[in-house]
């Protein structure tokens, strides 16, 4: 699979137990398997390297899940 470019803003879902993702720029939802502890920041700007993934199983019904390669955070 190609790599993804993503920019966007981090977010905490509250559905199911909660969970992190990401909205692009465009609106488009991601959500990261495993996502590294240092974008844990709601609100957090981002610029993100990454691959869609396959999941063998999940509860989540939100966002395309996504394999995250290397990212930048972006300070304003």
């Amino acid at each position: 699979m190609k790599k993804i470019h993503i920019s966007g803003t981090v977010v905490h879902m509250p559905l199911n137990g909660g969970f992190w993702g990401i909205i692009g720029g465009d609106g488009q939802e991601w959500r990261p398997v495993k996502m590294p502890e240092e974008l844990k920041t709601v609100g957090q700007t981002v610029e993100i390297e990454a691959r869609e993934t396959e999941e063998a199983f999940s509860i989540f019904m939100w966002g395309t899940p996504i394999k995250i390669i290397s990212f930048q955070l972006i300070t304003s």
